[in-house]
Order: structure tokens, then sequence, then C-alpha cells
């Protein structure tokens, strides 16, 4: 038997090394390919720095690689990353969209990312504060009429972007249904902003007092 084993070594191996590539060639998956829809995130953003451009929530990737791995992925897949560690101060800055920026699995590979760049406009942080309109729906019950109103508090302090908090000029109410009213009511209520970028800075409800009498 040793001697069996022993005879012809190079031919042996030769065999075994064919033997193992008919293997694996035959009994792999073949490649497949398939776009993704990957979440975008970031790290290392300036804390005195927004972003004040449209955000974007995700990008598709196409990727290659084994049926099985290309499903996992799909079903699972890793976020997109951008770093904002190096930005320091405001002004438009492009990212683009490779291998740097996705962890794949062993065996993948990114073809190209569509988009395959992300350019964004970063802006000071700002804050400042704007009057709070009440706003109001229906009309009073016949024969009556609204008077007089009356917001707490006045103002709200908005945050955000400099250009876009610059463009906010009031925060309004939600509405507030004047069919039941008759004499003097007060309602509490949430204020918004229409730009998303914009946010208050310490979010409150607000309280109108209403006033409605006979004509």
């Amino acid at each position: 038997m040793m001697r069996f084993l022993t005879k012809n070594p190079g031919t042996k191996l030769f065999s075994l090394v064919v033997a193992v590539f008919l293997w694996i060639t035959f009994t792999r998956e073949p490649e497949t390919g398939a776009f993704v829809s990957a979440p975008v995130e970031y790290k290392g953003m300036p804390d005195d720095l927004e972003i004040g451009s449209d955000l974007v929530s995700s990008v598709s990737i196409d990727l290659r690689g084994s049926a099985s791995n290309v499903r996992k992925f799909a079903a699972a897949p890793s976020a997109v990353v951008l770093d904002f560690s190096g930005i320091h101060k405001p002004g438009e800055m492009t990212f683009h969209i490779d291998e740097q920026n996705v962890k794949l699995p062993a065996g993948m590979r990114l073809v190209r990312a569509v988009p395959a760049q992300l350019r964004l406009q970063f802006e000071r942080r700002t804050s400042r504060e704007v009057p709070v309109q009440a706003r109001f729906a229906g009309s009073p019950p016949a024969g009556y009429v609204r008077v007089r109103e009356e917001v707490k508090p006045r103002t709200l302090t908005v945050v955000g972007p400099e250009s876009r908090v610059q463009r906010i000029e009031f925060a309004v109410t939600d509405p507030i249904d004047l069919t039941p009213v008759v004499g003097e009511s007060e309602f509490r209520v949430e204020a918004y902003v229409g730009d998303p970028h914009v946010r208050f800075h310490k979010p409150q409800k607000v309280s109108v007092t209403v006033v409605v009498e006979k004509q």
C-alpha cells in the first residue's frame, strides 16, 4: 500500500490539483449582479456646521458576486458612510461613492453607484427668534365673529443652516377649529415651520386664546 502511494508522486499530485480545480469550477456559484438600495450615513459632522442642501437618504449600488451573497446583502444592506471629519468651514463638498464608502462581504465587488457622487452644501449653524401666527379653520357659529386672539409665547427660536433660517419669516400653529367656539376659549397646539432643515430650539406647545362674540 505504501509503495502504491509513493509511486509516481508527481503524477498523483497533478491529478489531485486537476480534481480540486474541476470541483471548484463546477460547484461554485456563478457570479450575479443586482442593484441594491443602501442607506446613507455620515460620521464626523462638525458641531458648528449643518447641511443646507437637499439630503439624500439612500443610493443605488450595482453589486457583483455569488447569488447567495448578493441576496444576503440585499436583505440587510450595509450603509454608504460619508466622512465629514475633514470639513471645517462652510462651502460645497463633493463625495465620491466607491468601495471605500461601503463595507462589502468577501467575494463581492461594487461596480458603480447611482448617483456616483454627492455634492453637499455645508453652512454655519445659526438661530433666531421668529413670531408665531395662529392659524384657524372653520367659522364661528352663525351670528358670532372672532374679535381677538392672543398667542403665547409670541416668538419661538428656530435653528438650522444659516441661509434657511434667514428665510423663515414666522412659525404657524396647527389649525384651530372655530366652529364650536363661543366666548373665550384656550387651545394648546403645536407650531410648525415649513423648511425640513429648520427646527425649533426647544419644541413646545403654543397657547392660543380666542375670543368670539356675538355680532
